[in-house]
C-alpha cells in the first residue's frame, strides 16, 4: 500500500482521475454536481490543491498538460498514474471493509454535557433536532431525484447511508429530549463526583 496517507478527499481525487484527466476546478465542479460534497469537504479550494500536490509528490497523479482556455487563467490538467490506480483500489477496499475510529464533534460535546445545567440542555438539543430534521428532509429529496448519471441506486449509496444515520439521530434526539422534559434524565451538583462538583465561591 502507498505510504501516502489516505483521506476521503484524496480518494475522491483519484476516483475522478480514474475516469478522465481533469484540472482542479473541474474536480471541484464535478464533486458538487454529483452531490459528493455531502461526504467530501471541497469548500476550500486550497485543501484540494494541497491534496493534489501531495498525490503528485507520492507519484499517484501526474501533470498531463498545462493550457489556457479563453477568458480563464492557465490551468493544469492532471491524470492518474498506474500507482495511483492501484493505491485508489487499495484505499477503497480498506475504507469499505475496516471500521476506523472517528472523532466527530457531537459525541465529544455529549461527553462534556455536565458543564451545562440540566434545565438548559433540552433547548440546546432541540436546536440540533430542528437542524438535523431539515438535513434529513434534504437527504430524502436527494434520494427521490433520479440520478443524472443513469446508474441508479449505486450512485446514491452514500446518500442512502447518510439518510439512515441521520434518521437514527433524529429518533435518538427526540427520545433524549423527552427524557429531559419528563425528568427521567437529570442530575444535581450533589450527584456529581466530588472532583467534578463546582468549587464553592470565595464568599460562601
Amino acid at each position: 500500500m502507498s505510504s501516502h496517507r489516505s483521506s476521503p478527499l484524496a480518494l475522491t481525487v483519484l476516483s475522478l482521475l480514474h475516469y478522465k484527466p481533469l484540472h482542479p476546478y473541474g474536480m471541484q465542479r464535478l464533486i458538487k454536481e454529483w452531490g459528493k460534497d455531502v461526504v467530501v469537504n471541497v469548500g476550500q479550494r486550497a485543501s484540494l490543491y494541497r491534496t493534489i500536490d501531495r498525490l503528485q509528490e507520492a507519484g499517484l497523479v501526474a501533470v498531463r498538460e498545462t493550457g489556457r482556455e479563453q477568458a480563464y487563467p492557465e490551468r493544469t490538467v492532471y491524470e492518474i498514474t498506474d500507482a495511483g490506480r492501484e493505491t485508489a483500489r487499495e484505499w477503497l477496499i480498506d475504507m469499505l471493509a475496516v471500521p476506523r475510529p472517528e472523532y466527530p464533534q457531537f459525541p465529544a460535546a455529549l461527553s462534556n454535557l455536565l458543564m451545562l445545567d440540566p434545565d438548559e440542555i433540552p433547548a440546546v438539543l432541540e436546536r440540533r433536532l430542528r437542524a438535523t430534521t431539515e438535513k434529513l428532509a434534504g437527504l430524502e429529496v436527494s434520494l427521490a431525484d433520479e440520478p443524472a448519471d443513469g446508474l441508479g441506486r449505486v450512485s446514491l449509496l452514500e446518500i442512502e447511508y447518510l439518510r439512515a444515520v441521520t434518521e437514527a439521530e433524529v429518533r435518538w434526539l427526540r427520545a433524549v429530549i423527552e427524557d429531559f422534559h419528563s425528568g427521567r434524565l437529570s442530575w444535581t451538583a450533589a450527584d456529581l463526583p466530588a472532583e467534578d462538583a463546582p468549587e464553592p465561591s470565595a464568599g460562601s
